[in-house]
């Protein structure tokens, strides 16, 4: 899991990646801790290209993502892209390991 910070930084993700997993964390509020540890497992059981923000840290790029691909913004979100493209997303407690995992299998 590695985490990304800027927006030169993400858009070579969707240049140079076919598929991945990102994820926006509050480093502040409870619900998000719980996600980003469901996130975690994820990484660590799933064979997943997985990449985080921290939104207090990296605020321009959570409000590009959304502004780019016309998702709302969440904290917690996750979202799954495919071939430059978000083809999920889910937010809170809707976050979990499992509902990871089977984004990978479709």
């Amino acid at each position: 899991m590695k985490k990304i910070e800027q927006i030169n930084e993400f858009d070579q993700l969707i240049k140079d990646k076919n598929s991945f997993f990102f994820m926006k964390h509050s480093l502040t509020c409870p619900i998000s801790a719980a996600a980003y540890d469901e996130y975690k497992k994820f990484d660590h059981e799933a064979d997943a290209d997985v990449y985080y923000l921290a939104v207090q840290e990296s605020r321009e790029l959570s409000n590009h993502i959304a502004q780019t691909f016309g998702i709302r913004h969440e904290s917690p979100q996750a979202i799954y892209f495919k071939n430059g493209e978000p083809v999920w997303n889910a937010s809170h407690n809707k976050i979990k390991a499992n509902s990871l995992k089977d984004q990978v299998k479709n």
